[in-house]
């Protein structure tokens, strides 16, 4: 099961979301760490043109993030310390941790340099690098108007010594963690073939080149489990997704879910536009 249900019983709202983490929490492993380090070596080898994107401006970063990494696991993992290789520092990182990493560069704007994304739920990386904030942020409904200023100025003022987390969700018929390609259309069929994703995403200063690390840490379980273990995960869940406005629900494939879960919504709710 998965350790985090960021679900509130309250409207839907774009938000950041942040809070402030403990160093020994930036990077998580479970009981399956081995096989997804196992997933995640596989695709760096069979898919390293949609995983792995490096711009040759992100390299000084890279090579501070994977000292950072191997500092942290010899801290708080240290069962977890293995040997690095010859690739790209930034991809001899990613092999040894569950996280997706991004390095955010400050030039005219925070610019993404380099990434590795294994694990990317509808989007493409070879589309994100080199991108802004903004631009990587450009297909959320609302988020220039509610979110750009706002995160541009969190980016300038995080500092060396703290770390911040947030959580977002969505429903996708695939368990699987590499779903680039998953449609932005509503699951079809009901809750049981359905999955809740789960991003634990987490953000940090690297004190020498001065660039952002953004994390992504993908859980993925079957709603269904979820549902049977919380009774008010499915009543939760559907008032976020009426809640959230057409614009956001069709981008996030939610459109008609809230009333198939909830059939008393049908006659209540107008039609997406």
């Amino acid at each position: 099961m998965i350790p985090y249900v960021p679900l509130e019983r309250r409207a839907f709202r774009l938000r950041m979301g942040l809070r402030p983490l403990e160093p020994s929490a930036w990077l998580e492993f479970d009981p399956d760490a081995d096989a997804v380090l196992a997933l995640r070596a596989r695709l760096i080898g069979v898919e390293r043109d949609r995983v792995v994107a490096l711009d040759e401006a992100g390299r000084e970063a890279s090579e501070e993030l994977c000292g950072v990494v191997l500092a942290h696991l010899a801290r708080w993992h240290p069962e977890r310390v293995a040997p690095v290789g010859d690739d790209h520092p930034l991809v001899e990182a990613a092999r040894l941790v569950e996280e997706d990493l991004c390095v955010m560069v400050r030039e005219d704007a925070w610019r993404l340099r380099a990434a590795v994304v294994c694990f990317p739920s509808r989007w493409d990386l070879r589309e994100k690098i080199g991108a802004t904030l903004r631009e990587i942020h450009g297909p959320v409904p609302g988020y220039e108007a509610t979110l750009g200023d706002p995160v541009d100025a969190f980016f300038d003022r995080v500092a060396e010594d703290r770390l911040y987390g947030r959580l977002n969700w969505t429903l996708l018929e695939t368990p699987e963690l590499f779903a680039p390609d998953a449609a932005r259309t509503a699951p079809s069929g009901d809750l049981a073939g359905w999955y809740f994703r789960v991003e634990r995403q987490t953000f940090r200063r690297l004190p020498e080149s001065g660039a952002v690390v953004f994390t992504i840490r993908t859980y993925v379980a079957p709603a269904s489990e979820l549902a049977a273990r919380d009774p008010s995960f499915v009543a939760t869940l559907t008032d976020q997704m009426a809640s959230a406005p057409p614009a956001t629900r069709a981008y996030k494939g939610w459109v008609g879910v809230a009333e198939r879960l909830d059939p008393r919504r049908r006659a209540a709710s107008p039609p997406d536009r």
